[in-house]
């Protein structure tokens, strides 16, 4: 991202929202019209977000390496997160980005992804979706597998004029997403056609409700402050 023109001005990270405002904003009969996942209809997950918020508690080491990265001279002093709360990636993640932000006092603003419809496009744009934040997305793609995603959450953090230093994108390398839920979504010997998708929604539904999902929030936070560390060390990333 170093040197490539960006759509992120102070204008536009100003019109964000906080977490306090996104949280009030899931809930909002505005929020719960916009098609959900795959166009689906929303759910207030606006209580989830505030409970997740609440249990969140970030460890002395890393309170202690985020107040160090954040005094470091063009250290990180904005946070711009990318989320739609249908994910259960942003819903495990965005409560615990507001508690990095708060112990390295960064300015966090958080952008919804999509307008009213749910965006199907591998490179979204805003002449296919002018009421989403498309040009947004757009600049943090995830290329994996051979193909381009809108995965998220997305973490971007800066300096305070705006200089990228590193964004964070979907869930944590420790946690192997694809073999994991791809086996819970799998048929299983014996089972009816009909039978797979509601088993394995609550399979998932048990998954998110269990230690690992706060095990993988904790590792976010880790190879956050492991990779701005080395930024700020070594002045670029592998």
């Amino acid at each position: 991202m170093d040197g490539k023109p960006s759509v992120v001005t102070p204008e536009r990270f100003a019109g964000g929202m906080t977490f306090d405002q996104y949280v009030a904003y899931v809930g909002s009969p505005e929020n719960l019209r916009r098609e959900g996942s795959q166009g689906a209809p929303r759910r207030d997950f606006s209580g989830f977000l505030r409970g997740a918020y609440e249990a969140a508690r970030l460890n002395e080491a890393q309170v202690a390496a985020l107040r160090w990265l954040a005094s470091q001279a063009n250290g990180p002093a904005r946070l711009l997160v990318i989320s739609e709360e249908w994910s259960s990636d942003c819903r495990r993640d965005v409560p615990t980005l507001a508690r990095v932000a708060e112990a390295a006092s960064l300015e966090m603003r958080i952008f919804t992804r999509d307008g009213q419809r749910f965006s199907r496009s591998n490179r979204p744009t805003l002449a296919e979706a002018p009421d989403s934040n498309a040009d947004l997305m757009a600049e943090f793609l995830n290329e994996k597998n051979g193909q381009t995603w809108q995965s998220i959450p997305v973490a971007v953090f800066y300096t305070r004029d705006l200089g990228y230093l590193y964004h964070y994108t979907e869930y944590p390398a420790i946690y192997d997403k694809d073999r994991l839920v791809g086996r819970i979504r799998s048929a299983r010997a014996g089972e009816a056609k009909e039978e797979t998708p509601r088993r394995a929604e609550q399979e998932f539904q048990e998954l998110q409700r269990s230690p690992f999902f706060r095990i993988w929030a904790c590792a976010a936070v880790d190879e956050i402050i492991s990779a701005l560390y080395e930024r700020l060390a070594l002045g670029s990333l592998t």
